[in-house]
């Protein structure tokens, strides 16, 4: 069998025809026909309030921190276990970061060891939805709302799932996501959307979006003209990324089809061994639902892990581990003032947690060569 890539992005076909529609538009530039039909699109089929097309979840997430009005001295509540940029756009508004642990039995944030984690100087509490799996949203809402902090919503690799059939990034104050080349779709490569749920932020946010200018207002024709109002900086995209993404949109719901039956395929070949306690499968709380984003083991040691990895590449096979604990890195390390948490869980996602190939066009005689490797493995 030839080597089966840990991820290939998927193309319908029609990425290039409308690549090409918006080059001969001549609004090149973003904010065009292809931003709006994105926008729109994650509008009407999920009810969010107000979407912006960005050129990455991280700018997204920075929008996000800017909205919220962060601050130095302001501290902000992220898991451990998670991209960095979860951290790092409240970092640039000059923000401590305070990280928490992850679930035992999932590597979403903790909700119950939150409000410990809570002072005066608390601003925001950033829920990262591991895998497209949903944080206990309802208990991170009741905390942020009690003690009046903002929700940022870390939805990059959530799209089309939900929290109680409530769609991700749709809960909290803001919600991030991400169309990098790895996720379920891609606007060429890299992208993002900022989702603003809350109508007090729909105006600043456009101008942020437009580098501190009320530009959007005046091609809407609601001011004569335009100038600079606010901070902000260059988060809009090209017309071309969303040109690209609008592609991949069309065909969502046949993307997601195929992505959540690979899914099943890898859970249900692989859940006799992890009843004998070789590995953990992906936990499925009973509120969320499942978008095929991801697959994963959750290993016995650091060295089990490694072993797999090794050997599954010997057998062509593109598995890889996920995140390094932030807590642990160099650089909170370096910045951070006091001890350095103490957080296990994140700790064991970071050694023992092993990403399966999740990709549209994996075969199913593919899906099943990857599962018996890993049964051949644990013989």
């Amino acid at each position: 069998m030839d080597k089966i890539s840990f991820n290939k992005p998927f193309l319908t076909g029609k990425e290039t025809h409308y690549m090409y529609q918006a080059v001969y538009s001549m609004k090149l530039s973003g904010n065009g026909m292809f931003t709006k039909k994105c926008q729109k699109f994650f509008e009407d089929k999920y009810g969010f309030k107000k979407c912006i097309m960005t050129t990455s979840c991280t700018d997204a997430l920075e929008m996000a921190a800017i909205l919220c009005d962060v601050k130095p001295g302001d501290e902000v509540i992220v898991p451990s276990y998670t991209f960095v940029s979860s951290a790092l756009a409240f970092v640039r508004q000059g923000a401590r970061i305070i990280f928490a642990d992850s679930y035992e039995h999932n590597p979403n944030i903790d909700a119950d060891k939150i409000e410990a984690l809570i002072t005066d100087k608390t601003k925001v509490i950033v829920p990262v939805h591991y895998a497209g799996v949903a944080c206990d949203m309802d208990k991170i809402m009741e905390i942020a709302n009690r003690h009046n902090l903002y929700v940022v919503e870390d939805a990059a690799q959530a799209i089309d799932s939900c929290y109680k059939g409530k769609p991700l990034g749709g809960i909290g104050h803001f919600g991030c996501f991400s169309f990098h080349e790895t996720k379920n779709v891609t606007a060429g490569g890299e992208g993002g959307l900022l989702c603003i749920n809350d109508e007090r932020f729909i105006r600043r946010a456009e101008i942020i979006w437009e580098k501190g200018t009320n530009r959007a207002e005046f091609f809407r024709g609601e001011v004569n003209k335009y100038g600079w109002v606010d901070t902000g900086s260059s988060f809009l995209p090209s017309e071309i990324n969303s040109a690209f993404l609008w592609a991949q949109l069309e065909s969502m719901e046949v993307i997601q089809a195929r992505r959540k039956a690979i899914w099943n395929q890898y859970y249900d070949g692989l859940r006799d061994l992890a009843a004998k306690g070789f590995f953990i499968l992906p936990d499925m709380p009973d509120y969320a639902t499942n978008n095929g984003h991801m697959f994963y083991l959750v290993c016995r040691n650091l060295d089990e892990r490694t072993k797999l990895i090794s050997y599954l590449k010997e057998q062509g096979i593109g598995a890889v581990f996920h995140y390094l604990s932030l807590h642990l890195s160099d650089y909170y390390r370096g910045h951070h003032v006091g001890e350095i948490p103490v957080l296990p869980n994140c700790d064991r996602y970071a050694d023992c947690l092993v990403r399966l190939p999740m990709f549209y066009e994996l075969k199913e005689d593919e899906a099943q060569y990857v599962i018996s490797s890993i049964h051949e493995f644990y013989k």
